[in-house]
């Protein structure tokens, strides 16, 4: 039966109209009322913190938290300088202080404005760490899982790890006589080599070139074992040990917090590494490096993406607790932390430096957590009968 042109056009139109991948995504995401409001608190928090990095910077910032005003300290929020008693540089820029001062005269306002640069800049870069970590590790022990382990290799990982971990602390000598049995390793296995001594290098391959364990198990005891330390006293012993600094404190909580994000890594590496598209892409004679990068990981990559979103409102709360403690960001820099810190000794007589800094942890928490969840049930298909 012969069919006219217009009927053939009608058939081969798209009963669905196409969308693109992003379409798709925020015609599910928009319908999660909770996550749309995370999202928003998400996006005003993300202004705050670039305002404030370019209000409070620079040698003669528009809002600076530095300026001590002893005359004027622990003013309520909304209260008028005295203009009397300051220089024009020490008058706040509205002529009011917005959310008050504290017990040195400082204005709250400047300074929550620094702490949101700060707060969300170690709450970023801790959670890329996080995240490169436990891509490398639960990569690792997905795809590569099943391969062993020898004796002779751990042995050269260990005695690598432990020099270059001494040049870290500034023990040179330490770190070198570490190296020393590599060095020694790399020379005597290179000289039973060329000599061909066939009974030595026996010997040594039974001795040292023996499996020990998988590549799995090896990272998987590794994840045990850093989640029976409770992460928190982990966090506050090594940035004890070491010189304050906002980097120390990114890093530390970043290599603390990558156990989740390789136990994901791994669960999609197991399930995806035995399908069709990756079975056709090896007998194509494509490397593994391609494989997994190009194939296996934009499709593990969601569930990453929810941690990680997640994961920074652990990394800002991490660091307010450490800045509360008075073990975080050191000073003049201002976080949500040390201002919290600062206002305990006078919660009856300024609790708004309790409350102002508390109030915006949570909220900048709530919101992270909020947009997590809507893009956990966005993102996973059998979560998506929800909406």
């Amino acid at each position: 039966m012969l069919t006219t042109h217009a009927e053939s056009s009608f058939l081969e139109e798209p009963l669905v109209p196409r969308r693109t991948g992003f379409q798709e995504f925020w015609l599910v995401f928009k319908k999660n009322r909770l996550a749309i409001i995370g999202l928003f608190m998400f996006c005003i928090f993300f202004l705050a913190a670039i305002l404030g990095l370019l209000a409070t910077s620079g040698h003669d910032p528009v809002f600076n938290p530095a300026i001590v005003r002893l005359q004027e300290k622990l003013l309520p929020p909304m209260s008028k300088p005295d203009y009397e008693t300051l220089r024009p540089e020490e008058i706040p820029y509205f002529g009011l202080y917005v959310l008050g001062t504290d017990d040195l005269g400082r204005d709250v306002f400047a300074r929550m404005f620094q702490g949101a640069w700060v707060s969300l800049t170690v709450g970023f870069v801790a959670v890329l760490i996080s995240v490169i970590v436990g891509i490398i590790m639960g990569g690792m022990a997905g795809y590569f899982g099943h391969k062993n382990i020898y004796l002779d290799n751990l042995l050269f990982f260990i005695f690598i790890l432990s020099g270059l971990t001494m040049f870290l602390i500034g023990q040179s000598l330490a770190g070198l006589i570490a190296l020393i049995p590599i060095i020694l390793h790399f020379v005597f296995k290179g000289l039973l080599r060329s000599m061909h001594i066939i009974k030595i290098w026996t010997w040594w391959k039974k001795i040292l070139h023996k499996q020990v364990f998988s590549i799995d198990t090896l990272i998987m005891r590794i994840v045990d074992i850093m989640l029976c330390f409770p992460s928190f006293f982990l966090i506050l012993t090594v940035v004890a040990l070491l010189p304050a600094s906002i980097y120390n404190i990114m890093i530390v909580i970043g290599l603390t917090s990558w156990m989740g994000t390789t136990r994901f890594v791994r669960a999609e590496f197991l399930s995806l590494r035995d399908q069709d598209f990756v079975t056709a892409a090896r007998a194509l004679g494509l490397s593994d490096l391609r494989i997994i990068f190009r194939h296996i990981m934009p499709n593990a990559i969601a569930p990453v993406l929810v941690s990680s979103t997640i994961g920074v409102a652990t990394a800002i709360l991490t660091e307010a607790g450490l800045s509360f403690l008075g073990f975080g960001v050191p000073p003049p820099h201002a976080t949500w932390g040390n201002i919290l810190s600062d206002g305990k000794a006078f919660i009856f007589d300024a609790p708004w430096l309790t409350f102002i800094p508390g109030f915006a942890i949570l909220i900048a928490v709530l919101s992270f957590n909020l947009f997590g969840e809507g893009l956990r049930d966005t993102l996973n298909p059998k979560l998506r009968e929800r909406q």
